[in-house]
């Protein structure tokens, strides 16, 4: 890291969740290589984290995240360009992988590579001033994070292509609308519904949780012929936990399960 920027990114341990707060409030938290090597750093540290589920955010009552440092962009040479997009790919998609759920709680503006981290988080809230943009097509630029891949599988290609080629500001109630946000959560008390958004699943068994969440990722990119053979096969070995045995008992014996993540 740079002695300028000591801790560009912070990650806490908050009841049962990881908290990761990107913590450069005076650039509205914009991602440079300093601030994505932390987060890849961050994610994997919430693997060895005792914890139920991961909440990213924004420090400061402005922005979750501004995008990607402009000025770090002057100069660059294409191979340094297309490492430098491989590496916030490879970062962001670590949430796929993640043992945990995460949300993104986007407090304030979510731009360019901001709102693609968001959009690699398996959740997003969002608070009622906050605003989601992919504005690259204004710097003669195009999303590199991810942006075009994953908008399209969550709000569609019409209005993912409408987004990225106008690089408009989605404000909090449209996002909400669109499917971009799961829910709106308030300015003043938002960690704590975030909180709450995270137990309405992390009560469950991680294990069910992450077979859930891979079969519906692998929805998108397979047919309906093989993902329904996916889903056979993977519905099948969540069948095999002690989780599953112990989710059927306690319905059975009409009893609270008493899940162990096994």
């Amino acid at each position: 890291g740079h002695s300028e920027d000591p801790m560009a990114v912070e990650l806490t341990q908050q009841e049962e969740f990881a908290v990761l707060t990107l913590n450069r409030p005076d650039v509205l938290n914009a991602l440079n290589a300093q601030t994505i090597g932390e987060i890849s750093d961050a994610i994997d540290a919430v693997e060895r984290m005792d914890v139920r589920a991961l909440i990213i955010t924004g420090a400061g009552e402005k922005a979750f995240c501004a995008g990607a440092d402009v000025k770090e962009m002057v100069g660059i040479d294409l191979i340094s360009k297309k490492r430098k997009a491989e590496r916030g790919q490879s970062t962001f998609a670590k949430l796929d992988q993640l043992r945990v759920p995460s949300v993104a709680l986007i407090n304030g503006y979510a731009f360019g590579g901001g709102l693609e981290l968001a959009l690699a988080s398996t959740f997003r809230l969002a608070t009622p001033r906050a605003a989601v943009a992919l504005p690259e097509i204004k710097l003669g630029l195009m999303p590199g994070y991810g942006g075009t891949q994953r908008l399209p599988r969550i709000v569609g290609e019409a209005r993912a292509l409408e987004m990225i080629m106008t690089g408009r500001t989605v404000r909090a109630e449209e996002a909400q609308a669109i499917g971009l946000i799961h829910r709106l959560v308030s300015e003043d008390n938002r960690l704590a519904e975030a909180f709450a958004f995270a137990r309405e699943f992390s009560k469950f068994s991680l294990v069910a949780l992450g077979y859930a969440r891979e079969a519906v990722q692998r929805a998108l990119s397979t047919t309906l012929q093989d993902g329904l053979k996916i889903e056979a096969e993977i519905s099948t070995l969540a069948f095999q936990s002690k989780d599953a045995q112990e989710g059927i008992t306690a319905f059975i014996e009409k009893r609270t399960p008493n899940f162990t993540d096994a």
